[in-house]
């Protein structure tokens, strides 16, 4: 198991491999990036201080790295992170007939970007909660530590991966109904493309800013394709354009209209950045053909700004 790549999975199968070769992959691009005074491998060890006591030094690791940490009991780790994750008709897209980690739905992307936090967050001893909401709300779990909780969100999350959907989604409703369960201060993360279809923006917003209630730290990672939905690259023959949710058909030439549509999406984008940072929600695009490490630099600015 441990030889195995992630350029080798063709097939996604196996959801905690394939999370932990996108964490163990991360780990070591970590130690060469300017990000590498982040823990992610030590989370049970804090730097030792010189006038500190000396009771809790772990002289094994000091053994091993020449340098004095202080072990970190668990207690002391009280981070609770809740991922939430819109499994509407449109994060269903782009249509992929043979799935890789490189070829992947906006759905399946978010599912593996998840379990790779979760992975971190079990490496940081931290508690996982998990909500994935289409038309109605299909799963809550609370924010735990326990490996048996963890294993169940995982299989909730794996599940995501070959599950079909023609659901719409009323993401402001649901946003409110989970922003109503999370009682306990905590880090939330939202994956979704902000694809609404007969809701204003500003109620969007408004259920986002009731998820930062009872001082809650919230990142939008704005769920997209790239080429396909920024840059809206599908060639120079009609095609007939099919709305996921609503069913509206529309044909067109894409080349005709690229331009205008490039620029009004980046319109979109940015506007979405700034009603965001009047908010105080972290906003962060996510370009699915771009992998996973921003998803997990995010968790480790926000679990320092956090803690």
């Amino acid at each position: 198991m441990a030889g195995i790549s992630l350029e080798n999975i063709s097939e996604l199968h196996h959801l905690e491999l394939l999370a932990k070769q996108v964490v163990e992959g991360f780990i070591t691009g970590m130690h060469k990036s300017p990000f590498h005074g982040f823990s992610v491998e030590f989370a049970e060890h804090i730097n030792y201080n010189a006038g500190e006591s000396t009771r809790h030094i772990d002289w094994k690791l000091y053994a091993k790295t020449k340098k004095l940490f202080v072990k970190r009991y668990e207690e002391e780790t009280n981070l609770r992170c809740h991922l939430i994750i819109d499994n509407s008709a449109s994060m269903h897209f782009p249509v992929v007939k043979n799935p890789s980690i490189d070829h992947l739905t906006k759905i399946a992307f978010s599912a593996i970007a998840s379990a790779a936090l979760i992975e971190l967050l079990k490496r940081q001893r931290d508690a996982v909660g998990l909500s994935i909401y289409s038309d109605i709300n299909e799963y809550y779990a609370p924010a735990k530590g326990s490996e048996r909780h963890r294993r169940m969100v995982m299989a909730h999350l794996e599940g995501l991966l070959n599950q079909p959907s023609k659901k719409t989604t009323e993401t402001y409703k649901f946003l409110h109904e989970i922003a109503e369960k999370i009682n306990r201060r905590s880090l939330v993360f939202l994956f979704t493309d902000m694809f609404q279809t007969n809701r204003s923006e500003q109620e969007l917003f408004e259920a986002l800013r009731h998820l930062k209630h009872n001082k809650h730290e919230v990142v939008l990672f704005h769920t997209y394709d790239g080429k396909l939905e920024l840059d809206f690259d599908f060639g120079n023959t009609p095609k007939k354009f099919v709305d996921v949710e609503t069913g509206e058909q529309l044909n067109l030439y894409a080349s005709s209209v690229k331009k205008n549509y490039k620029t009004a999406m980046e319109t979109y984008f940015n506007d979405l950045k700034m009603k965001c940072m009047q908010y105080k929600i972290d906003y962060v695009p996510v370009d699915i053909n771009k992998g996973f490490n921003q998803i997990l630099i995010s968790y480790l600015i926000g679990r320092k700004r956090f803690l």
